[in-house]
């Protein structure tokens, strides 16, 4: 590989970094508009009586009486956390080798499949 090509791959591998992270958040973002949303609306009534009179243990009874809004809540927050966690890891540390050869051989692909790939035109085209 020449110089000018390997640079060209290198921001080719960034903009499928970019994509992962964007397609990430979408995600969550999809969860809480849907899961959150349904889940916070069939607890609407708990909450009212959390805003009148909070205890730990209002909160407590109605989590656990109410279970699928609770599951659904658990899951929006615990997908955003885990994208927090794993952007901030690689804001910190940079991204790991084998996340990396992993974007690096996706990439190959996309180049391989050619413009018939639906990510082609966002990872490659403006290399061409």
């Amino acid at each position: 590989m020449t110089n000018e090509s390997d640079q060209t791959f290198q921001i080719e591998v960034q903009r499928l970094h970019k994509l992962t992270v964007y397609g990430r958040w979408l995600t969550v973002i999809l969860l809480w508009i849907s899961v959150g949303a349904l889940s916070i609306w069939s607890l609407r009534r708990e909450i009212g009586l959390w805003l009148e009179n909070f205890t730990w243990a209002a909160v407590r009874y109605g989590l656990y009486f109410h279970r699928w809004p609770t599951l659904g809540l658990a899951l929006c927050l615990a997908m955003t956390l885990a994208v927090l966690t794993w952007q901030s890891r690689n804001r910190v540390r940079g991204l790991p080798q084998r996340e990396k050869q992993g974007l690096e051989q996706q990439v190959r692909r996309i180049r391989q499949q050619g413009p018939s790939h639906f990510l082609w035109k966002w990872v490659c085209k403006g290399s061409q």
